[in-house]
C-alpha cells in the first residue's frame, strides 16, 4: 500500500444503521448521534481523527441521516472536511463501504464504524503498518468472538476471518475491532461480494476474499481503550472515557 508514515489523511465512517440493540434510545436518533458527555458519539470520534492528522471524512449515513448532516453543518469540525454518502437500503457493511469509492479515489483510507471509540494512537499505529500490507485490521481479545468477526492469525498475518460464527465454536479469541486501513483496490473486493447467509453484503467476506487471493492482510491488536458502543450499558463507560480523555 503506497502510503507514507502518518501520510494517510482520509477516513470513512459507516453510520447508516439505527442500532436496534439500543432499543428505544434510537427511535428518534441514529445510534452514532447518541450523546456521550453532552456531545454526539460521532463528534468525539472526529476529535480523535483530528489528533491523528485525518483531514477528510466521509460519513455513510442512512437511518435519520439528516440529523448527522444538520449537526455537523452547525458544528463544523475544525480542520476536517466532511462528506456524505447515503445508503438507501440497509443491506450490509460491504455495500455501505462501497458507497465511499468516489470519496476515497485511488488513495488508501481508514474505515471504521460510527459507534466505535478508540484512542488516536490506534489510528497512528495503523498508518505505520499500512505500507507493508494490502490491508490492515484491528483485533481485540474476547472470551468468544461470536458477536462479530472471528479472526485467525499466524504471527501478525490474518489467515481467516468468519462473520458471527456460532457461539462456542471458534478456536480463536480474537474479534475484529472494527478499525481498518484499506487500499483503493479493496473496492473491487466489495464490488464482487455476494450476499451472506444473513442476506447482507459483509466487509468480513471481502477481507476473507483478500486473504484467499494471497493479499497481505495484517492485524494489530488494540491493547488500550476500545469500545463498541452497541448496547445501552455501553453508554456510561464510553461517556466516562471521553470525559477523561
Amino acid at each position: 500500500m503506497q502510503v507514507a508514515e502518518y501520510g494517510l489523511r482520509q477516513a470513512v465512517v459507516l453510520a447508516a444503521g439505527r442500532g436496534t440493540r439500543m432499543k428505544s434510545l434510537t427511535e428518534d436518533c441514529p445510534k452514532p448521534m447518541l450523546p456521550l458527555a453532552g456531545r454526539p458519539m460521532l463528534a468525539h470520534q472526529l476529535d480523535r481523527f483530528s489528533e491523528a492528522g485525518i483531514g477528510r471524512v466521509c460519513f455513510v449515513i442512512g437511518y435519520k441521516g439528516h440529523m448527522v448532516r444538520e449537526y455537523f453543518d452547525a458544528h463544523a469540525p475544525p480542520g476536517i472536511e466532511v462528506h456524505y454518502a447515503v445508503q438507501e437500503k440497509a443491506d450490509g457493511t460491504g455495500s455501505a463501504a462501497l458507497l465511499a469509492r468516489d470519496f476515497a479515489g485511488d488513495q488508501p483510507f481508514l474505515l471504521t464504524f460510527g459507534d466505535n471509540l478508540v484512542d488516536a494512537d490506534v489510528y497512528r499505529t495503523l498508518f505505520k503498518i499500512a505500507p507493508d500490507a494490502d490491508l490492515v485490521l484491528t483485533l481485540k481479545t474476547v472470551d468468544d468472538p461470536y458477536r462479530g468477526g472471528a479472526v485467525y492469525v499466524s504471527g501478525n498475518r490474518v489467515v481467516r476471518i468468519v462473520e458471527k460464527p456460532p457461539k462456542g465454536e471458534s478456536s480463536t479469541n480474537f474479534i475484529s475491532a472494527g478499525v481498518y486501513v484499506f487500499g483503493s483496490g479493496f473496492f473491487k473486493r466489495l464490488e464482487d461480494l455476494e450476499p451472506s447467509y444473513r442476506g447482507e453484503y459483509e466487509i468480513t467476506d471481502a477481507i476473507q476474499a483478500a486473504v484467499t487471493g494471497g493479499e497481505t492482510v495484517l492485524a494489530h491488536e488494540i491493547t488500550g481503550f476500545w469500545r463498541d458502543v452497541g448496547r445501552p450499558e455501553d453508554l456510561a463507560p464510553a461517556s466516562a472515557y471521553v470525559e477523561q480523555a
